[in-house]
């Protein structure tokens, strides 16, 4: 059995966003660890064929209004960002770059580098999707900015992301975010109390 909890989801996704602030608790709370998991929704809604909340009618108002409200539930800061939804192919490969990367010192800082770039976009209100920002951010969390431009430049690193997204569809995988645990799959920010009860109970 997996000590982890497996945490999929999209710099683009404001739920996605609300999630990763407090997965961590429920993993800890479990003696659990997150494996983060950046994807790319625009892929998989091709597949899915879902689209952004937001570009829908009357839904969309109420999605961006229950953004954040949902925030405000959990004390979590939230600014809409005035460019939404936004790609976040860079801000993605970085985070597998990190995370698989052979110096510890720079796989260690994962998660950091997963709530840096979260709250850059939802709170500070960059544009994620500049490259230039996303190396702006990890840098000061001492990431060196020549070695992270020349990684989002290079074919392993895109192809790792893609193989990442092609991964997640295997699992059937269609939002943000979504946690898998021991095989169970849990979809959305207001599952993560569930998630919890799961973990506590095991199961039912």
């Amino acid at each position: 059995m997996s000590q982890t909890i497996e945490f999929y989801f999209d710099f683009s996704s404001p739920y996605g966003y609300l999630g990763a602030q407090r997965i961590q608790a429920v993993a800890d709370q479990h003696q659990r660890s997150v494996d983060w998991h950046p994807i790319l929704l625009g892929a998989i809604f091709k597949v899915s064929g879902q689209a952004p909340l937001t570009t829908f009618p009357l839904k969309g108002d109420y999605a961006i209004m229950d953004f954040q409200r949902s925030a405000r539930e959990v004390e979590l800061p939230y600014s809409h960002p005035k460019q939404f939804p936004i790609a976040t192919v860079a801000a993605a490969r970085t985070i597998w770059w990190a995370k698989e990367h052979e110096d510890s010192t720079i796989n260690q800082k994962t998660g950091d580098l997963v709530q840096a770039f979260f709250k850059a976009y939802y709170v500070d209100g960059k544009n994620l999707s500049d490259a230039s920002v996303v190396v702006e951010t990890a840098s000061k969390l001492g990431i060196d900015q020549s070695n992270l431009e020349a990684a989002l430049q290079d074919d392993v690193v895109k192809t790792r992301l893609k193989t990442a997204v092609n991964d997640a569809i295997e699992k059937k995988v269609f939002g943000s975010p979504m946690m898998i645990v021991d095989g169970e799959s849990f979809w959305g920010n207001d599952r993560i109390e569930q998630l919890d009860r799961w973990l506590t109970r095991g199961g039912w």
